[in-house]
């Protein structure tokens, strides 16, 4: 069984810095991807980023310049870097992981896993 659990979240102000983890246990291939989505209160959930054992790695706009994806194959785990954070990037955080690399998704596909979530509050 695939297990996430996130950790570093938490409060901020704004332009701080803030790095979360996610740990997968359970992964049955050495080839995965592993990425972030996040949802504001009263917004849908919406993806960071991804990241693949392959390098393939992928980043919503708003990511682009301020947050960093990485992978630590050897550990299984993911990260995001959140720098010059925003009042508007207060959100839950969610890690999710694939057994499929991110070259393998179709358009409207999902990662099968997900972790429980890690709060992310950035003040003004």
């Amino acid at each position: 069984q695939v297990k996430l659990v996130e950790s570093g979240g938490g409060s901020v102000q704004a332009g701080g810095s803030l790095k979360l983890a996610c740990v997968a246990s359970g992964l049955t291939s050495t080839r995965y991807s592993m990425g972030w989505f996040r949802q504001a209160p009263g917004s849908v959930r919406e993806g960071v980023g991804g990241i693949d054992t392959d390098g393939n790695l992928s980043d919503a706009d708003f990511a682009k310049g301020r947050f960093t994806i990485s992978l630590d194959n050897a550990k299984n785990t993911v990260y995001l870097q959140m720098n010059s954070l925003k009042p508007e990037d207060t959100a839950m955080y969610y890690c999710a992981a694939d057994l499929r690399t991110l070259t393998m998704f179709r358009p409207g596909d999902m990662f099968e896993y997900w972790g429980q979530g890690i709060l992310v509050t950035v003040s003004s």
